[in-house]
């Protein structure tokens, strides 16, 4: 499974899944977790939130952790620090996650090596939000150039 930083890596893995576990969820909507996941909920994404400390965000039950989700989850969607990764990468192979997905800003080689052994797909350094509304089409519209030159809609 490899390590994605491409456009078409992301969005194969955008049109393949469905259902995100955001760890670290807030409730507040002003942080970039409440922001993203509410994008990815309104483009038709299941969105189960990961937080202890919480009963529901966003409509959706919450969870404490990754092991006590019913059903499966394709993207493991982190917004923890860098140092909190390796635990959930963990998680995300025992719960038979297809991706783990870290943030702008997390980089963590341990929890990537963890995650590919584990045969999960990896993206570090990304947003969801942002590379959903990039490589799916949408951000072209606000005169944002995102990089992608084609004709064609993405499939």
């Amino acid at each position: 499974m490899p390590i994605f930083d491409d456009i078409a890596g992301l969005r194969r893995v955008l049109t393949r899944s469905r259902v995100i576990a955001v760890v670290g969820l807030s409730e507040h909507w002003y942080r970039p977790s409440y922001f993203a996941a509410k994008y990815m909920l309104d483009h038709g994404y299941r969105i189960i939130p990961v937080n202890p400390t919480h009963a529901e965000i966003l409509g959706q039950k919450c969870y404490p952790d990754l092991a006590s989700i019913p059903g499966d989850v394709d993207i493991v969607d982190c917004f923890r620090r860098a140092e909190d990764i390796p635990p959930i990468a963990h998680a995300a192979v025992a719960k038979g996650a297809k991706v783990l997905w870290m943030q702008i800003g997390i980089r963590n080689e341990e929890g990537a090596r963890i995650a590919l052994e584990g045969g999960l797909d990896v993206v570090m350094n990304r947003c969801v939000k942002i590379e959903h509304a990039r490589v799916m089409g949408g951000l072209h519209w606000a005169g944002v150039n995102t990089g992608v030159i084609s004709a064609r809609r993405p499939a």
